[in-house]
């Protein structure tokens, strides 16, 4: 049985203070909440009716129990979640300092479980047949994770997204050229203007685009924050306005982002609707404290529309 979405990388139990504007050595209680970029993007899309799983690796802890557990009740498969013997599952701190400031705090040393899949912990088959394949930045930071992503894009024809997905934090060696690399095998690439910048050297967010389609996929993206969203075609490019809202907490709107875009390109939407839902459904995100735990509905987003 075929995925609707398959997403590969990072995951782990997000700690989110429940004090707002507080530094994190004043914080006095923490959320507990699943968390990482392909995990959320992988809950977002489910939530919209997708099928979805993640491939990924876990810690033999608790932790890792939970994070299985915390999957399934969000209707994304978590058979393909392998289990590291000897790291720990990662955790993520943040501070909340709306509307713009969220410094996160990861623990993911030595090395984190989903840095260390090889391309046996995947199904070839799963891969090929899902509908999408999503894969992240942070993948390509360290090996074996970077070349098991990069040969992964490789093993199929179908629509295949690259979120950019910059955390300088696990980064040691120049990203760009991973980047790229893993662009040129990209059906779309996604990402802020930091990211595509990071990528493809600075510029104006529509040259950032156009050197990005310049690699090889048929759509980019590049979001530009306040300021809305930029895709870019071959044919044509738009420009999303921003939706007004109240932030609570940034740091999950990108992957509820994803988890849409996901499921307007399945749905085969022209361009300027699936950024605009997508858009939307980030807007609800940040409206709120989680990211997994909160992503939305079809109905929560077309009530933000």
């Amino acid at each position: 049985m075929s995925f609707d979405v398959i997403t590969m990388g990072r995951i782990g139990v997000d700690l989110y203070p429940e004090q707002i504007d507080v530094p994190l050595a004043e914080v006095r209680t923490f959320r507990k909440m699943l968390g990482g970029t392909a995990t959320n993007v992988a809950v977002a899309a489910a939530r919209l009716g997708r099928r979805t799983a993640v491939i990924t690796k876990v810690g033999d802890d608790p932790f890792g129990g939970y994070i299985r557990t915390a999957l399934a009740e969000f209707g994304v498969d978590p058979r393909f979640v392998g289990t590291d013997p000897a790291l720990r599952t990662p955790l993520a701190f943040c501070e909340i300092h709306p509307p713009d400031d969220f410094p996160l705090l990861f623990y993911r040393e030595p090395s984190a479980p989903d840095l260390q899949l090889t391309p046996a912990d995947l199904d070839a088959d799963a891969v090929r047949d899902a509908g999408i394949f999503w894969v992240t930045g942070t993948g390509l930071s360290i090996e074996p994770s970077r070349s098991t992503t990069l040969e992964a894009l490789t093993w199929r024809d179908g629509e295949r997204i690259v979120d950019l997905d910059w955390r300088p934090m696990f980064w040691s060696e120049e990203p760009g050229g991973y980047m790229r690399a893993a662009v040129e095998h990209a059906t779309v690439a996604v990402g802020n203007r930091e990211e595509a910048s990071v990528a493809v050297g600075e510029g104006e967010p529509l040259e950032l685009a156009r050197r990005l389609l310049e690699l090889g996929p048929r759509l980019a993206i590049v979001k530009l924050g306040p300021r809305g969203v930029l895709a870019a075609t071959g044919g044509g490019h738009w420009v999303v306005p921003p939706i007004p809202v109240e932030v609570v907490n940034g740091l999950g709107a990108g992957d509820a982002f994803g988890g849409a875009l996901c499921h307007g390109l399945l749905g085969a939407w022209d361009v300027e609707r699936i950024v605009r839902y997508a858009n939307a459904a980030g807007a609800v995100v940040a409206s709120r404290l989680g990211c997994a735990d909160d992503m939305p509905t079809a109905a929560d987003v077309e009530a933000r529309l």
